[in-house]
Formats: C-alpha cells, sequence, structure tokens
C-alpha cells in the first residue's frame, strides 16, 4: 500500500526536435575544451576574487565596528560599576562616622582628575620659577659671594658688598613670589 508511489521512476523520455540542430565547431571546442579543463578562464577567476575580496573587506569593517560597539559597551559598564561602587563606598563610610574623614578618605575619579591637574600646574608653575631670569640672577649673586669669600679666606668682612647685593635680590624675589600668591 501506496509504496509504489513512494518509489523513484526511471522512465527516460527523449525528446526528438523538428529540426536537426547543427553546433559550429567553435563551440564544440569550448566545450570539449571546457569538459577536459575544469579551471576557471582568468578573467572569470579575476572576478570571482574581486568579488570574494570586497565581501571579505565588507565582513571585516562590520565586525571592527561591532567590536568597536561592544568595546564602548564594556567601558561604559564599567565606568558605571566604578562609579557606583566609589558611591557605595563614600556612602558606608559617611554612615560610619566621621564625615569630614569619609570625604577625604573616598574620591570620585573626576575629582580625583581634578585634584591632579591641579598638580600639574602647579608644578609647571614650580618649574617656570626655577628656570626664571629672577633665580639665574640669585645664583649668580650667590656664586658672586662664594668666589668672594675664597678669594679672602682671612678677610671675609671685606666681602660685605656682595652679600649685600644676594640678600637684596633674594629679598626681591620673595616679594615678586608673595606678590603673586595674592
Amino acid at each position: 500500500m501506496g509504496a509504489s508511489q513512494s518509489t523513484p521512476q526511471h522512465d527516460e523520455k527523449v525528446f526528438v526536435p523538428d529540426t536537426s540542430l547543427h553546433f559550429s565547431e567553435d563551440v564544440v571546442n569550448q566545450l570539449v575544451d571546457h569538459q577536459a579543463s575544469p579551471d576557471t578562464p582568468p578573467d572569470r577567476q579575476l572576478t570571482i576574487d574581486a568579488h570574494i575580496q570586497s565581501r571579505i573587506h565588507a565582513e571585516l569593517s562590520r565586525l571592527r565596528q561591532e567590536e568597536e560597539r561592544v568595546r564602548e559597551e564594556i567601558e561604559r559598564a564599567l565606568e558605571k560599576e566604578n562609579l557606583d561602587r566609589e558611591r557605595s563606598m563614600a556612602g558606608e563610610e559617611s554612615a560610619a562616622g566621621d564625615a569630614a574623614a569619609a570625604a577625604g578618605s573616598v574620591k570620585s575619579s573626576a575629582a580625583l582628575m581634578g585634584d591632579l591637574e591641579e598638580l600639574r600646574q602647579k608644578i609647571e608653575k614650580y618649574h617656570a620659577r626655577q628656570s626664571s631670569e629672577e633665580l639665574s640672577d640669585v645664583r649668580a649673586k650667590g656664586e658672586e659671594v662664594v668666589s668672594c669669600y675664597n678669594s679672602h679666606p682671612t678677610t671675609t668682612l671685606d666681602c660685605w658688598k656682595a652679600v649685600e647685593a644676594f640678600r637684596a635680590s633674594v629679598a626681591q624675589v620673595e616679594q615678586r613670589y608673595v606678590n603673586s600668591l595674592r
């Protein structure tokens, strides 16, 4: 029952055309050559290669974009997690006791970055002051005092003019520094 329908039928049907078909010798030779060597022609191979390369580049750029998107999501999630952890730590510290100690012990990333930038500016100011002409003048006057003392080892009181010039230059630099803080 039903077995006859599921068995494949192997009946070959042959159609006989009303007109005779004739192929040119070039077509027959091309078919024979193609059948003998299954390699694709060079121009066809170049087209296939170009198509494959374009698909690879498209997929590669899509994967890079996806990777960048995932990386950004991870960075945002980690940043949010760190901020939540900092807030919870700050909350525990302030709940535990001294609010002033809690504010000093746990700072947010933004506050720390602000503090770092402030320190950088102070260091740059310090280096600028160290290299200023005023300090080089003070150093020169100090070297004059030292050379005067070295040249007059027994009569150091003869160096009072060099010492006064050094003191005046130091006082001048100190006054400018105090004025800059105002």
